[in-house]
């Protein structure tokens, strides 16, 4: 049975290259950083090259670069950090309705202390409206957080023009770019966001380590105490083999990003005409404009999502109903609610996301997998577009 991984939003296989570069340092080159002696000064030079090679990917100095654990510790740190530190000023937060959980979560705490958070709508096309983000701010609103490229259905944010709001009222900037990273350029400089998120297991590094941009002079509160480590910010021995791994993935990406964004969008888009052309009545979950060069969530109306998947998996093809640290949830997906997306097409949405190993071929046996499976649920459906919805 052929195999077919269409589910890189979720998460991407360590690429060869990526491997190699980190062997070494859980084998010979396992020194501390905080060591004075030989193989701790080459772990912590090992650092540093990566670190620099993080902060090229997204335009940023390296001393503005603090390896984490994840995205979601990033998000977390940015937005619970933030928002005690600028509490004198005020506390009032400003994200979206389809802000990945890690930023949502992290909204309901600070809700119970007594911050306010306003959740911006979003198009039928995924985007924001930026008049509705300049009527939402106000004299005490401390930090705004939008994510770069949302991770159920790829919008791209117009980050930019939000970021320049913020500067002009002296409000912290934070956004989520975990997807947007080796996908979309990024050029911290030019969008003049105050903070940023990353993490390496989306652009073909290890998991269990990401990264917090934090621009110089933005003095944001330690996020862990305890140790010197990541320039006093985040105290703990560093993780050598996986920053060394996020360094090199980082590199291989920002040296790719065109080609990769090509490819991809010439897979996704040839991907989306296929199913479009054989099989009826599949609509694209948001707008192609501003979209994530890879990700194509369609709504496959008249059956349910969760038995199309089982039964592509069966087939050998992984894919996903959203994101993956909510797929176990039976609730209809935050983000397609809040596109405007009917419950019930929701329930038939599927979230495939095309990456760097994907082939024409991969598509094709998809799509003929498609065909079968879809014509079969629909036989079994009580509802049709000749029965109409119940």
């Amino acid at each position: 049975m052929r195999k077919v991984y269409l589910d890189y939003s979720a998460t991407t296989p360590v690429k060869q290259e990526v491997l190699n570069e980190m062997i070494p340092y859980f084998t010979e080159k396992f020194g501390n950083p905080s060591s004075l002696y030989e193989i701790g000064a080459e772990a912590k030079e090992a650092i540093t090259k990566a670190r620099e090679q993080v902060a090229q990917l997204i335009g940023a100095k390296s001393q503005e670069v603090i390896f984490t654990s994840c995205g979601s510790e990033s998000d977390n740190w940015a937005l619970t950090s933030a928002a005690h530190w600028k509490k004198a000023k005020g506390n009032h937060i400003i994200t979206t309705k389809i802000e990945h959980h890690a930023i949502l979560h992290t909204c309901q705490a600070l809700e119970k202390e007594g911050f306010e958070v306003t959740y911006l709508n979003v198009t039928p096309e995924g985007r924001i409206d930026l008049k509705e983000l300049k009527d939402a701010i106000t004299d005490r609103t401390i930090l705004i957080s939008i994510m770069m490229v949302n991770n159920e259905m790829g919008a791209i944010q117009p980050i930019k023009e939000a970021a320049a709001m913020a500067k002009e009222r002296g409000i912290l900037f934070h956004t989520d770019a975990v997807q947007a990273g080796g996908n979309v350029p990024i050029d911290v400089e030019e969008l003049q966001v105050d903070m940023l998120s990353l993490s390496a297991h989306k652009i073909y590094g290890p998991k269990g380590i990401g990264a917090m941009y934090i621009r110089k002079g933005v003095a944001l509160p330690p996020f862990l105490h305890g140790g010197a480590q990541e320039m006093k910010r985040r105290a703990g021995t560093e993780n050598v083999p996986y920053i060394v791994g996020f360094g090199k993935a980082a590199e291989i990406a920002r040296l790719q990003l065109s080609e990769h964004m090509e490819r991809l969008s010439r897979l996704r888009d040839y991907f989306i005409a296929q199913v479009q052309e054989r099989i009826p009545y599949v609509d694209v979950n948001g707008g192609m404009e501003h979209r994530h060069p890879g990700n194509a969530n369609l709504a496959f109306n008249f059956i349910e999502g969760e038995s199309l998947l089982l039964l592509l998996d069966y087939n050998g093809i992984s894919i996903s109903t959203g994101s993956a640290c909510s797929s176990k949830s039976l609730e209809p997906s935050h983000v397609l609610s809040a596109l405007g997306v009917p419950v019930e097409k929701i329930h038939g949405s599927l979230r495939f996301s095309i990456g760097d190993f994907t082939t024409k071929e991969d598509l094709d046996y998809t799509v003929e997998c498609l065909v079968k499976i879809v014509e079969k649920l629909r036989a079994l459906s009580p509802v049709s577009a000749e029965k109409g919805w119940n």
